[in-house]
């Protein structure tokens, strides 16, 4: 089993200051925040860390903070996807992975593939990858479902292929995975909302954007999960509820962002086309954290 993913990950922000320069100072600060919080792993340059907007040096940058700051206290999973295959292969071959534990690989997104042009694109990602891979399925962003029968066969065929971040918002896919998945096989929660439901049916755990602003209380819960304690892990989900719904209100990673700048753990600042979020949300958000 791959116990090293089994808990809660966290999809780690890349923190920015007011000219748009990464805050290499915030980010490491915020590593130690979520490992002595308790968290088991870090995923690195996802969706929430805005990737997407990072130039390639920025990535390595990003990356040689967070390994510097985790010291190999906990596994790193970096972010390498796309919807040109040979550049996904490419960019895996030419990135130093020595000290990276998995790859997280989003659907290819915009081109519309179909479950077979989804298998084969995974195929070739599995093929290339010196290290493990975990599937990232989130239709929402892509517009494509990767259908259980395509994870499944992935899982199967694959030995490197060692568990999805399954982010459909989609209970009963959920179950039909945990259900039918192989033995050692991951899923692992991409909703936040979700995530205790999923874990508690028999799931790994999390990848979370709001576990990396109350480490402690998350990851707690999860674990509570992972032993079955619905009773006391639910607890804590209901008094996490309101800001899990608060951050994904406009856009992620601006709530997210909005709850790190009321914890002074970094600026609001996101990148064009993302806008911070509004005053309005934000006003919800310190609300909340001054509460919690």
């Amino acid at each position: 089993m791959n116990n090293r993913f089994l808990g809660t990950g966290v999809a780690l922000v890349t923190p920015f200051k007011a000219d748009l320069s990464i805050d290499h100072e915030a980010l490491a600060h915020i590593v130690d925040f979520n490992i002595d919080g308790g968290i088991e792993y870090l995923v690195i340059c996802g969706t929430t860390g805005e990737s997407v907007t990072l130039t390639k040096q920025e990535k390595k940058d990003v990356v040689a903070t967070i390994y510097k700051a985790n010291n190999g206290r906990v596994p790193m999973v970096l972010g390498i996807g796309g919807n040109n295959t040979i550049q996904v292969v490419e960019e895996i071959k030419a990135t130093d992975l020595s000290e990276i534990d998995a790859i997280l690989s989003v659907a290819p997104y915009y081109s519309k593939p179909t479950q077979e042009g989804i298998y084969q694109h995974f195929k070739a990602i599995s093929e290339a990858s010196p290290i493990d891979v975990i599937l990232y399925n989130v239709p929402g962003r892509t517009s494509k479902n990767i259908e259980v029968e395509t994870t499944l066969r992935l899982a199967n065929d694959f030995k490197n292929v060692i568990g999805v971040k399954e982010a459909g918002n989609n209970m009963s896919q959920y179950l039909e995975l945990i259900k039918n998945k192989p033995e050692d096989f991951l899923i692992i929660s991409g909703d936040d909302d979700l995530a205790l439901g999923v874990t508690l049916a028999g799931g790994s755990g999390v990848i979370s954007v709001i576990g990396q602003a109350f480490p402690k209380e998350f990851s707690n819960m999860i674990r509570l999960g992972l032993k079955g304690d619905a009773k006391e892990s639910y607890k804590l989900h209901f008094k996490l509820m309101d800001i899990i719904s608060f951050i994904f209100e406009e856009n992620n990673p601006a709530g997210i962002k909005a709850v790190f700048e009321a914890l002074n753990l970094c600026q609001d600042t996101v990148r064009l086309p993302l806008v911070p979020a509004s005053n309005i949300l934000k006003e919800k958000i310190a609300n909340f954290v001054k509460a919690f």
